[in-house]
Parts: C-alpha cells; structure tokens; sequence
C-alpha cells in the first residue's frame, strides 16, 4: 500500500498533458484502454434499454488546421497553458486537450477551437 500511495502523490504533481501522455504509454505498454465503457440501464418496462447520457466530456483536437497559431492562441487563453505548451499539443494532434468537462463547457472550448479553425471532437 506505501508503494501505491508514492506512486498518487507523484502522479498527483503532473500537469494535465503529462497525466494524459502516461496513460498513453500504460495503454501501450499493458495494451488496455482507460476509456469508460458506456453503460445501458435497463428499466423500461418491457425490458427496453434506456442509454445512460454522458455527463463528462473529453475534448479531442483532431487537428489544428491551417491557421494553427489562432489555434495556439485559444489553448492559452482557455487552458492557461504556456506557449511552449500550446505549441506542443497543437503540433501533436490528434490528441485529448481537456478531460472531464461539463457538456457546457466542453461545447464552448470546441466552438472556440473550430471558430480558430482546428478540427475538435467530444468524446
């Protein structure tokens, strides 16, 4: 148990981007996925499944585009990210730029992003 809790207060000191390039490398390492599954409940009458709605969203630059500086612009402004920061996620598309967002705000980062013309999906 010690050796779990070094290993949470470590992880626990990573920025946003390290966190989201280890669970890459456990992906890849132990060939598993940290994605949830999406659960169906059944409760309907008539044994229909009623699907649970997504309340959290992962917000996935697809790709920055041909104006990938507007694109590095909104990641700083919206992240709080440096420039070195902004620069290496919007060169290093596809890849997850938030995690654990409402669908709210998850919406108003992707519009922000499409409107600076780089290719963003919710997941």
């Amino acid at each position: 148990m010690a050796n779990l809790e070094k290993i949470v207060e470590e992880v626990s000191k990573l920025t946003a981007l390290e966190l989201s390039d280890l669970v890459k490398q456990i992906e890849e390492k132990f060939g598993v996925s940290a994605a949830m599954p999406v659960m169906a409940a059944v409760g309907a009458p008539g044994g229909e499944e009623v699907a649970e709605e997504k309340s959290t969203f992962n917000v996935e630059l697809k790709s920055a585009g041909g104006q990938k500086i507007a694109v590095i612009k909104v990641l700083r402004e919206a992240l709080g990210m440096g420039l070195a920061d902004a620069k290496g996620v919007a060169d290093a598309a596809p890849k997850i730029i938030k995690e654990g967002m409402d669908k709210a705000a998850a919406d108003e980062l992707k519009a922000k992003l499409e409107a600076a013309g780089a290719t963003v999906e919710l997941k």
